[in-house]
């Protein structure tokens, strides 16, 4: 008997999936992490800053690879710093860079290696390249490394292996919560076609003369580049002040001119609908006051629904 083909909604065979291998390698989960995507010669290694002197416990570590220093960015309390780096001993350099003054932001690492050990001086330098471009094209983290190496010339062939390599690598990191590489803009709901594009649906706050739309991209409530937000807050307004004021400070929110509006220059996502209410300048629940597109309905009850479409109700 023939089986259908199960597809979901997103139009993708199921078969698009990836399986990732975690191996504790104390059996805690705060200890040194081996994380690899089943049938790829990739493999990361992460571990917090103080307990990286495990990894001289792994003979890998003293072979090619490419690294992140990743901490709490200590003038911008809404982001994170990263640094960049590759080496032909991995181990060696860590040891380096943990001597120095300027890394006191760095508590977690994660290193980068080919588990068929065939990364060579040129590839890792290609890689790191390549990775800090995605920092700084995605801007969630703010880069530490104060140059911006071009990457290195390889042959036709092995620059296609490097491309499948980042490809890979861009799946494992955010699974690992490293999440540099991960586009946060409305570029990422285009790059998954029209189709998807269309099904993600817009949700808009229009209260006191502003306007912002908002969309729903991998968990994150991104607020749409030319959305508008109050300058003003209101005198009671304590959730999160701080975190507009950042966006002020880093451009995100910037001046409309006529207006005693800000308006975003760009995408920029949020952890929460209601961090994303950010907008109203005063203390909102998010899931009540988006609401959907030519429909009025809230998030709270748009949420309610797909739930009682897949058959969970109260």
């Amino acid at each position: 008997m023939q089986l259908p083909q199960l597809k979901y909604k997103g139009g993708s065979d199921l078969m698009t999936g990836k399986s990732i291998r975690l191996f504790l390698t104390e059996g805690t989960p705060h200890g040194l992490i081996c994380a690899e995507i089943v049938n790829w010669t990739l493999r990361v290694l992460v571990v917090a800053r103080g307990d990286f002197g495990k990894l001289a416990r792994r003979e890998e570590t003293r072979r090619p690879g490419v690294y992140l220093l990743v901490g709490d960015d200590p003038d911008r309390p809404t982001k994170r710093r990263v640094y960049v780096g590759e080496s032909e001993n991995v181990l060696k350099r860590l040891v380096q860079h943990n001597n120095d003054a300027e890394k006191e932001y760095w508590t977690h690492t994660a290193l980068i290696l080919s588990k068929d050990d065939n990364l060579t001086k040129s590839h890792i330098r290609f890689l790191e390249s390549r990775i800090i471009r995605d920092v700084c094209e995605t801007g969630r983290f703010v880069l530490d490394n104060s140059t911006r190496p071009t990457p290195a010339p390889l042959p036709e062939a092995d620059t296609s292996d490097m491309e499948e390599f980042l490809g890979q690598l861009r799946i494992l990191l955010p699974v690992l919560g490293f999440n540099v590489m991960e586009r946060m803009t409305q570029q990422q709901i285009n790059e998954s076609g029209t189709q998807v594009l269309e099904q993600v649906p817009i949700f808009e706050m229009s209260p006191v003369g502003i306007h912002a739309t908002m969309r729903i991209v991998d968990d994150e409530f991104v607020v749409q580049k030319g959305s508008t937000a109050r300058k003003e807050g209101v005198a009671s307004w304590t959730s999160y002040r701080a975190l507009r004021d950042q966006l002020v400070e880093d451009g995100v929110l910037v001046e409309k001119e006529d207006l005693e509006q800000y308006v975003f220059a760009d995408d920029y996502p949020f952890a929460s609908p209601s961090a994303a209410a950010v907008v109203y300048a005063g203390n909102q629940n998010g899931r009540l006051v988006w609401k959907l597109k030519n429909t009025g309905k809230s998030y709270k009850d748009w949420q309610e629904d797909r739930l009682k479409a897949v058959g969970v109700d109260d």
